[in-house]
């Protein structure tokens, strides 16, 4: 008997879970927007060198015109980067080619850029000149976002451990509305980069504490179909982006819209039930049984308030509550073997699900199409592909269906590299397909690691694998400059990594139908024992075989064996 059995006795999964698990995930339609906010607010418009006393209407008209200011680049457009020295009017109709228009002196753009605002009417780019020689930035941007959320996985992970999911999910709503709002009144770049960063220590409090108040009060049958319809959100929540991002088009407009509703969430986070878990082995057993009962009522099961006592709660829990006096620390997810091996094996597959993810969905643009279209379509393959990842993870269990996700958009990733460049349609249908695939690791991963770890060291075991998750999303913009050496070469890393991750996920135990840890010696006991059993089944087999050739010895002896000994030992 375990805590999952007095939730079965309080409802199971009934009205309760049902308002705490949606109010939970309904933040998750902005948790996207946090993530893939940069490209729309950090969008690159079309540009050009500013020409002073000349209209910067981008029309054919000024296009001509501005063939005297600024040369053409390689693709026979105008330059981003320079402009002409000298004007050249004779270039407005002159059949000059480009090879010769090259010799003309050029410089920098010295007055500034003049940006095209069809696409974007402000982003940080336009904003503050990140283009050319400051272009870098822009990616500079998001790289320190994610390390604001890696951080965020060190610190919120430990001290919600410490002093509960729900306390720290709080700070963490009131942490991003707060500071997601200033970040739209940001002064300068340095300023928008600090707020940033310390957004993104709030956006991981509030997925690493929703994804454990939502497991650990459900019960063990429901944990596939709540972790993988609460996903749902987050999928929807990239569409959201689209629709805002294109009706606004202001990055300041945009971040407010994405950042405000996060102070309705943190008024009605009061009224979340702290995990029960975790209250009865932090010893507050008193607080944890008036929640059950709480729950029992709202469950419509108000007869088991007067069956379930104290001390049958901490019956129930007594070998958690006796493990929970000790204190854990990370060390403690390396310190006992199959611990070790677990949090080995999630550090590699959360870094690699991340790389390939934000490889795919953070550069938008490359892609040649409408980027609100390409959002939009980016979000909507995850549906399909997240139904086929419950079937999977339902039917085939955790592990395959990890493993599986992984070496398909490896595959997917591998395929594109031979897809000529001018086939932008099957190769950005094939990005897509990848993506959907990464993303079903994603919603395979967070359901996995919060079943592998057991309750006294989850949040710490979660804050520790995601941080790989982190260094994968700030590492998968830098790869992109590999392109320079090589065209094929950032996805063949992002491919060769997920295959790597997709081989080492089969290392790892399964979990499905199988209660949650509560202890670390849970952990251990529960693993060890399944790997022994094949070699408790094969030695009881051989000593049963060895008493019937031993009963029959004192009769008659085997022919066979007389004739083969060694066959006792088979």
């Amino acid at each position: 008997m375990g805590f999952a059995d007095l939730l079965d006795e309080v409802g199971g999964f009934g009205r309760f879970q049902m308002i705490h698990v949606t109010l939970l995930s309904i933040p998750g339609l902005l948790m996207a927007s946090q993530n893939l906010l940069n490209n729309f607010t950090a969008g690159v418009p079309e540009h050009h060198c500013r020409i002073p006393n000349v209209t910067t209407a981008m029309n054919d008209s000024t296009t001509t015109l501005l063939r005297a200011f600024i040369p053409l680049d390689s693709s026979l457009t105008l330059s981003k980067c320079s402009r002409y020295k000298d004007t050249q009017w004779h270039l407005i109709t002159d059949k000059l080619s480009h090879g010769n228009a090259t010799e003309l002196q050029t410089e920098d753009c010295a007055d500034g850029w003049t940006y095209d605002k069809s696409e974007f009417i402000s982003s940080i780019v336009s904003e503050w000149d990140l283009v050319c020689t400051l272009r870098p930035l822009k990616q500079m941007s998001q790289t320190i976002y994610m390390g604001g959320v890696l951080t965020g996985a060190i610190i919120f992970g430990g001290l919600s451990d410490r002093f509960g999911r729900k306390a720290l999910l709080i700070w963490s709503y009131f942490q991003l509305a707060l500071l997601g709002t200033f970040t739209a009144l940001a002064p300068s770049y340095v300023i928008y980069c600090i707020f940033r960063f310390l957004t993104g220590m709030s956006v991981s409090g509030v997925i690493l504490n929703a994804v454990s108040l939502k497991v650990e009060w459900i019960p063990t049958k429901t944990r596939t179909l709540v972790g993988t319809l609460s996903s749902f959100f987050f999928t929807f929540g990239q569409m959201v982006l689209a629709g805002v991002a294109y009706s606004l088009r202001d990055w300041r407009k945009i971040q407010m819209a994405v950042c405000l509703p996060f102070f309705i969430f943190f008024m009605y986070s009061w009224w979340f039930s702290e995990s029960a878990r975790w209250l009865v082995l932090n010893g507050r057993s008193e607080e944890a049984l008036k929640l059950l009962h709480r729950v029992a009522k709202i469950n419509g099961r108000p007869e088991m308030t007067e069956k379930i006592t104290l001390e049958e709660l901490e019956s129930h829990m007594q070998k958690e509550v006796q493990s929970s006096k000790s204190i854990y620390t990370v060390f403690d997810l390396l310190r006992t073997p199959t611990m070790r091996k677990i949090s080995m094996c999630l550090m590699v597959v959360w870094f690699s699900t991340s790389f390939a993810y934000y490889g795919l969905a953070m550069d938008l643009q490359k892609f040649g199409v409408n980027i609100y279209l390409m959002q939009v379509i980016f979000g909507a393959v995850d549906f399909p592909a997240k139904l086929v990842a419950l079937l999977m993870l339902s039917f085939l269990g955790r592990r395959l269906t990890q493993g599986t996700c992984l070496l398909v958009s490896a595959s997917i990733i591998f395929a594109n590299i031979f897809v000529p460049e001018d086939m932008q349609v099957t190769r950005t249908a094939l990005a897509v397909l990848g993506k959907g695939f990464t993303s079903a690791s994603f919603t395979c991963v967070y359901l996995f690691t919060g079943e592998l770890y057991p309750t006294v060291i989850r949040q710490t075991g979660l804050g520790f694998v995601s941080t790989m998750s982190r260094i994968g999303s700030m590492a998968a913009p830098a790869v992109l400059i590999l392109d320079d050496i090589l065209p094929a070469l950032p996805s063949i890393v992002y491919g060769g990594s997920a295959v790597i991750a997709g081989l080492i996920a089969f290392l790892l135990p399964e979990t499905l139908n199988i209660p949650l840890p509560d202890t670390i010696d849970d952990v251990e006991e529960k693993w060890e024992k399944k790997n022994n059993t094949i070699d408790d089944l094969a030695l009881q087999d051989i000593k049963q075989v060895g008493g019937a050739h031993e009963e029959n010895n004192l009769t008659t002896p085997h022919p066979a064996a007389e004739a083969n000994p060694v066959l006792l030992n088979s």
